[in-house]
């Protein structure tokens, strides 16, 4: 479990550090985003991994590993649009929104060390392609929860759900990381 946390880590620094030089570049423009738009763009991006999974000629030269950080990024910008509220203007610094990041990040890998403890790191015999199945399951989950406006009977609810994004992600990244070594 120990190597499976910092391997965790090194994964999370790769999109803290994009998601920092964004937050310079473009400043939180995302913060005026509702959560189905940040909802879609993860089905966009879970969806753009299943064709690089499926097809083998590609028109855009770009890799799954991009695609898996995007997701984990929208998805913790998800969970801050949650916990604040949606902005009208770009509203936060980069050291405000990297904060947030930062304060989700550490919960959510909390619950990945949790359940990773109780299934036995099954994960790590998962195929990458399982793991952007389980992605876009979960997206459609959070669309239907959203088309209901939030009305379940017996879900997790969307936060959870944006955290299994967020760790699927993330073991997929390990595992596309470990085998290019």
């Amino acid at each position: 479990m120990q190597k499976t946390s910092e391997q965790y880590d090194a994964v999370i620094e790769i999109c803290r550090d994009l998601f920092s030089k964004k937050m310079k570049d473009y400043g939180s423009a995302w913060r005026i985003l509702r959560l189905p738009s940040l909802t879609d763009q993860i089905f966009i991006k879970a969806q753009r991994i299943r064709g690089l999974q499926e097809n083998e000629f590609h028109k855009v030269d770009e890799d799954e590993q991009s695609e898996f950080i995007g997701i984990i990024n929208y998805a913790l910008m998800a969970l801050i649009q949650i916990h604040e509220g949606v902005a009208d203007q770009p509203d936060m610094t980069t050291e405000e929104a990297l904060e947030h990041f930062n304060s989700h990040l550490s919960l959510t890998k909390a619950l990945m060390l949790n359940k990773n403890h109780d299934y036995g790191e099954a994960w790590r015999d998962m195929r990458v392609s399982s793991l952007t199945d389980l992605i876009l399951q979960k997206v459609l989950r959070v669309k239907s929860i959203e088309n209901n406006k939030g009305k379940t009977l017996v879900s997790e609810g969307i936060e959870a759900n944006y955290q299994d994004m967020i760790n699927y992600a993330v073991f997929a990244m390990i595992h596309l990381t470990s085998n290019s070594k």
